[in-house]
């Protein structure tokens, strides 16, 4: 690719409209769903398969990061003119998932060079899945208090534990973990390590939730041993890690949010049109029911300006250190937004939002009725709103902690 560094932005816009028109199957245009399968933790068609090799390979699929490790090199600006041009034919990128969005950041800043050059390629070309060990059945919103055990035997680390709502885990390839090497403290005695799920001793069991889906894991460690090499970051510093790493989940978490979640949990983004369709227009060709109206009114007023302002936070932090604690004041919003979202399409949607499956309900109903139940889980993941206000009062406002 041309080196356009700082340059001609324009130039490589050229550049990017004839690659994809070149590369993107057509036969994706119409089918989202399809397109970010692989991102998504599932198994993709011939098409998407090709789709995602492609921009993988090319290293689009991570445009800012470095080119050293697969990525695409870009700066800010031209990935933001590959977004729109990928916008334009229909074309959504099918690289993701928690290397991207979570370790892979990490990484790049605190890993050894080794670790970068082992593990950041796999990620860029999409075919490696991790998964995220944090929380416990003892250790949710007080992370801190986990017990999963971190010994070192020499010439290796030999951990015993339990982690639960490990997304994916059942199919991930790699952990990305917290772990106790030192019981005498409890924030400075956890690292961060990386743990390979194909090793004996790990074990993960399904959790079947409300809507119907299991996409999260109980994952439990028996003996489990693992490199020396796997530990990232210093001795007992993983708190800190663990910190800078939610703080790329919460901006990647609030940017899905806002752009109405994905369409692997029902795609209701679009909440006006379904008021529109169930409700029904009055004479004046404004909603029929007023009080539904008032409050979807006020709700896109509220999305639209979060999905502004999380662009904004995206371009400022592109141009100095990355996310910061503000992002849990974006992940807080685009938690209470994309519920108020759901619950507006499903009270829409009348008796036909109550259906859970016959012949009675269309795939569509169903689906925004799995999609607000799945959405009371944004207030819990990547920190419960509990966590991220609390993060805000101290971080952000510089409050004094309660006496």
């Amino acid at each position: 690719m041309a080196d356009f560094g700082g340059g001609d932005v324009e130039a490589f816009r050229g550049e990017a409209r004839s690659w994809l028109e070149a590369n993107f199957p057509t036969s994706l245009a119409s089918d989202p769903g399809a397109q970010l399968a692989q991102a998504m933790g599932g198994t993709p068609g011939p098409d998407a398969a090709l789709w995602a090799g492609r921009m993988g390979g090319k290293g689009w699929g991570t445009p800012t990061w470095p080119a050293a490790y697969g990525g695409g090199g870009l700066s800010p600006a031209q990935a933001r003119v590959l977004a729109e041009e990928l916008a334009a034919i229909g074309a959504r990128n099918p690289i993701g998932g928690m290397g991207v969005m979570m370790f892979g950041p990490t990484l790049l800043e605190v890993g050894t060079e080794d670790q970068k050059r082992r593990h950041i390629p796999p990620i860029v070309r999409g075919e490696l899945r991790w998964c995220q060990g944090y929380s416990e059945p003892g250790a949710g919103s007080d992370l801190a208090s986990l017990q999963t055990r971190c010994e070192d035997k020499g010439d290796h680390w030999l951990i015993n534990g339990s982690k639960i709502w490990t997304s994916g885990a059942n199919f991930a390839d790699w952990c990305f973990c917290l772990v106790r090497t030192d019981t005498t403290k409890k924030h400075a005695g956890i690292s961060f390590i990386l743990i390979d799920m194909r090793t004996p001793g790990v074990e993960t069991r399904p959790i079947l939730l409300i809507n119907g889906a299991s996409p999260f894991c109980e994952t439990f460690f028996t003996d489990v041993k693992v490199a020396k090499e796997n530990l990232m970051g210093p001795l007992n510093g993983g708190w800190a890690i663990a910190k800078r790493l939610l703080q790329f989940e919460r901006e990647n978490i609030s940017a899905s949010l806002g752009a109405g979640g994905s369409p692997a949990l029902g795609q209701t983004a679009g909440v006006d049109a379904i008021a529109r369709d169930r409700l029904g227009l009055g004479p004046d060709g404004r909603l029929a029911e007023p009080d539904v109206r008032h409050r979807l009114a006020d709700h896109l007023i509220d999305a639209r300006a979060f999905q502004l302002t999380t662009r904004r936070a995206a371009l400022e932090a592109s141009g100095n250190q990355g996310p910061t604690a503000a992002t849990s004041i974006m992940k807080y919003a685009g938690a209470k937004i994309a519920q108020d979202r759901t619950e507006l399409a499903v009270e829409s949607m009348g008796v036909q939002g109550l259906g859970w499956e016959g012949d009675a309900f269309a795939p569509g109903d169903l689906a925004v009725t799995r999609a607000w139940l799945r959405a009371k889980a944004n207030s819990i993941e990547g920190g419960t709103s509990e966590v991220n206000l609390n993060v805000v009062a101290k971080r952000v406002l510089g409050l004094p902690d309660p006496k």
